[in-house]
């Protein structure tokens, strides 16, 4: 994580983004989308993550977050390691992908700029962590992270983008069970 970006509250609610290396475009494929999802849930069954809000975009995530057991920085650690190895591996198995090659170049290219990677680096080391203080912050980042895909041009209305928790937030039942 980045020395400039901590979650200074352990036992906070944060809104927390972060992107692909060099904003790759991952997420274009439901494949890479689902294996997010999976280890979200995994995440929230397993490892004490309280999930408010989500949504995957192309090249990036934001969510809206808790740790049960007060340590989201460790939380959020794991998250990105074990979806990096498994996506950065998914890629490599997939004869379909087209942009593979390029990709895995890419996620080699800046492992090796890193001293604390082996291999490869799929996720940019920060997550912004921004903790929500107040009901009108909260709302705020709600609305900022529903309505990405929209601002994005990929939907007309939040509650189309299938990898977000939109949907629940207007009446229906989205991918993940949240934490409301």
């Amino acid at each position: 994580m980045s020395r400039k970006y901590k979650f200074l509250n352990n036992e906070g609610l944060y809104f927390v983004s972060f992107a692909t290396v060099n904003w790759v475009d991952v997420f274009i494929r439901p494949v890479y989308c689902d294996l997010i999802v999976e280890s979200l849930i995994y995440c929230k069954q397993k490892l004490g993550l309280e999930l408010y809000c989500w949504c995957i975009m192309t090249s990036h995530l934001h969510l809206i977050i808790r740790a049960k057991n007060n340590d989201p920085a460790t939380l959020l650690g794991r998250f990105k390691e074990y979806t990096s190895k498994n996506l950065v591996k998914s890629i490599y198995e997939n004869s379909q992908e087209s942009r593979r090659e390029w990709m895995l170049d890419m996620f080699r290219k800046e492992g090796k700029k890193r001293s604390n990677v082996t291999t490869n680096q799929f996720w940019q080391h920060d997550n912004r962590p921004i903790e929500l203080w107040s009901q009108d912050v909260l709302e705020q980042k709600v609305d900022y992270t529903h309505n990405n895909p929209v601002k994005a041009g990929l939907v007309l209305e939040p509650w189309h983008w299938k990898y977000s928790s939109a949907i629940d937030y207007s009446g229906g039942k989205g991918l993940i069970d949240l934490d409301l």
